[in-house]
């Protein structure tokens, strides 16, 4: 096998019994064997777990899993001591060491928080831990949430150049169907692009296990940021882990969908997959011919619509008239200088302003092209 950066999700539904919630051990353990082998071949391994709040509303006895916010923060940390000290007694009973790692969205949003994950993790890796990542759920706001560990095992991806993202759940891959309701559901071996992961949202179901908060449609979410970051993404199930070391040496098995070429530009990096738009630029088909095939910046002159309250330096998509996002980028002017200078030139903006901030509203070192 290639040495390579990996990076495992292993979802509520894999960790738990189905009927109770409670630790499925057998899988841990199997897991666990799993992944210590792969570091001991030299490959840099990180596995982001979920299961606190399943775990923790095992230990409560609660039967399902709870809405109320600040109920969920709390079970999360009844849940997380517990599932830490169970990887820990399984990694150590194997002289692998490990390394719990919680992570917010701000984490990612600021650009040096997102320096240092970056580099605790490097450090990590070389020193051969393998980190233990999961939201930090008791302290995340809602609307800075990942959603779903899915989300967050693509962008820890991201964030460290990784060369796999295993998505392990409780199917052995992706199907035409639900193969419980459609018994002649075809599988899926390989998606080549972002198009197909796009017809794929379609035909999945949106729920996840009673105790989880995914879904197939958050796996192939995770997929299309993952693969868009160069990541070889594999959804396999997680019940069989060993399914890993047999698809790192060339098996056909699980879906796996192909990566688009890599940017080794870890700030684009950032911008692509870090942070949170927090609005829309609707261009005209010359301003997106110049950024996707010309490689050119965004000038006011190719803004034909405006969505969202955003300030300057905030993160904004580019989109096409049709609403499809084609880039992502850091903006120069606010939502409300953008308002009175959009569809005009260059030269005219300090006039209309009073002041002139750039030429560029979005300049190309600040810019990452998303599909085009």
């Amino acid at each position: 096998m290639t040495i390579s950066t990996i990076v495992v999700k292993v979802g509520t539904s894999s960790l738990t019994q189905s009927a109770t919630g409670q630790l499925a051990i057998s899988t841990i353990a199997k897991l666990v064997e799993t992944l210590t082998h792969l570091r001991s071949c030299g490959h840099c391994v990180v596995l982001v777990s979920s299961g606190a709040v399943g775990i923790g509303c095992g230990r409560l006895g609660l039967t399902s899993r709870p809405q109320k916010m600040s109920l969920k923060q709390a079970i999360a940390a009844v849940g997380q001591g517990r599932l830490m000290r169970v990887y820990d007694d399984f990694f150590t009973s194997l002289q692998q060491p490990i390394a719990q790692v919680l992570l917010s969205r701000r984490d990612f949003i600021r650009r040096d928080s997102y320096v240092n994950a970056s580099a605790t993790f490097r450090e990590l890796l070389e020193l051969g831990v393998i980190p233990v990542v999961n939201e930090n759920d008791t302290v995340a706001v809602e609307e800075l949430k990942f959603g779903d560990n899915d989300t967050l095992s693509a962008m820890v991806a991201s964030l460290i150049a990784a060369d796999w993202l295993f998505l392990l759940t409780d199917v052995d891959r992706l199907y035409s169907a639900d193969p419980r309701e459609v018994p002649d559901a075809q599988p899926i071996k390989l998606v080549n692009n972002i198009a197909d992961l796009a017809q794929l949202q379609v035909q999945t179901g949106a729920s996840g296990s009673q105790w989880g908060t995914g879904g197939m449609v958050t796996k192939i979410e995770a997929a299309r940021i993952a693969t868009s970051a160069g990541v070889r993404t594999v959804i396999t199930e997680g019940r069989h882990p060993e399914t890993i070391e047999k698809i790192l040496q060339g098996e056909p098995l699980g879906t796996q969908f192909e990566p688009q070429p890599r940017t080794d530009n870890a700030r684009k990096r950032w911008i692509a997959h870090g942070l949170v738009p927090t609005g829309k630029l609707y261009l005209d088909p010359g301003a997106v011919t110049a950024i996707c095939q010309g490689g050119k910046s965004l000038l006011a002159a190719g803004i034909t619509r405006i969505e969202g309250d955003f300030r300057p330096s905030d993160a904004v998509q580019l989109c096409e008239g049709s609403g499809s996002e084609i880039a992502r980028g850091l903006v120069n002017y606010s939502s409300t200088e953008l308002q009175k200078i959009r569809g005009r030139k260059s030269e005219e903006i300090p006039a209309i302003l009073g002041y002139g901030v750039a030429a560029e509203v979005v300049h190309r070192d600040d810019l990452v092209v998303i599909n085009g």
